[in-house]
């Protein structure tokens, strides 16, 4: 299927690398590295250049912190929004946000895609993007509040859970007026899960991509990487691509990342190994 973000497309041949930019002073992976204006300006220039196909503009840290309201989130990323628009046209721009009006800002200035990691929290969200032609991720948050972190989660089956709870969200997306070709899915590791519940979705992700619509995955220095293994925070790379080739394998179609470079060549390799992709050269033999 043909993914439409407004008036970018990409082919169902092509999976896609969203790289994350977060304007916010305490993300938990970079630590407001790029909260200022020029530091996400310059990230949003190297990930670029790395080959990301999206880049994911946030304006709160998605766990707990100092409260933000709406206007301060506004203030962080719509004139940043509106500055990436100029300088990149051809560039598909998603912000992570949750809410109706902050959707609202940073669609009319230029954003593409509205990344709302908290399952619909607003139920206004959809008709905003609805109006503007534009698209949305749909994710699993297990009923939570914004900025809820798990507590004894219980599934009968998280993977019924999970689709049960996206599908929904697509369904009342669509009926709101937004494409079907502009609908992602997401079954958000670590949101409303423990460690066991973001194994298993990973394991049985094939599942979600059943459903026709493109999957998204957001696996990069995730908690549950870290617990499996042992690790903190700065050395959960290893574990993400790992993931992130099971996820590939098993048909994702795009990947939140902070490491774009290294996420592109696990998924191209993933990709041509399963046979969805050719080879960039294959001369060894041949010549």
């Amino acid at each position: 299927m043909v993914l439409k973000l407004r008036s970018i497309s990409f082919d169902d041949n092509q999976p896609l690398v969203m790289a994350i930019v977060n304007r916010t002073p305490d993300s938990f992976y970079d630590q407001g590295s790029t909260y200022a204006e020029e530091a996400a300006w310059d990230r949003v220039a190297e990930v670029v250049e790395q080959g990301a196909d999206i880049v994911d503009i946030g304006g709160v840290k998605a766990g707990y912190g100092a409260a933000v309201s709406a206007e301060e989130e506004i203030d962080r990323v719509a004139g940043f929004v509106a500055r990436v628009r100029g300088a990149y046209p051809q560039l598909a721009i998603s912000v992570d946000t949750w809410r109706a009006s902050v959707a609202r800002a940073v669609l009319a200035e230029g954003a593409d895609l509205i990344n709302d990691a908290w399952g619909g929290h607003d139920p206004g969200l959809v008709d905003v993007v609805a109006e503007f032609g534009a698209a949305v991720v749909c994710t699993h948050a297990g009923g939570l509040s914004p900025r809820t972190d798990p507590h004894r989660q219980e599934y009968d089956d998280v993977m019924a859970s999970m689709l049960s709870s996206v599908l929904g969200y697509a369904d009342r997306a669509r009926a709101a007026g937004v494409a079907w070709e502009s609908i992602i899915i997401d079954p958000a590791h670590d949101f409303a899960k423990n460690t066991f519940h973001s194994l298993e979705t990973t394991r049985r992700l094939g599942e979600m991509v059943a459903t026709g619509y493109p999957v998204l995955v957001s696996l990069s220095n995730k908690d549950f990487i870290g617990e499996t293994l042992g690790r903190e925070t700065g050395e959960r790379l290893p574990g993400t691509l790992a993931a992130t080739a099971i996820s590939a394998w098993l048909g994702a179609r795009i990947y939140r990342a902070h490491n774009v470079r290294e996420t592109r060549d696990v998924i191209d390799m993933s990709w041509s190994i399963a046979g969805r992709r050719p080879p960039y050269r294959a001369i060894r033999g041949l010549s």
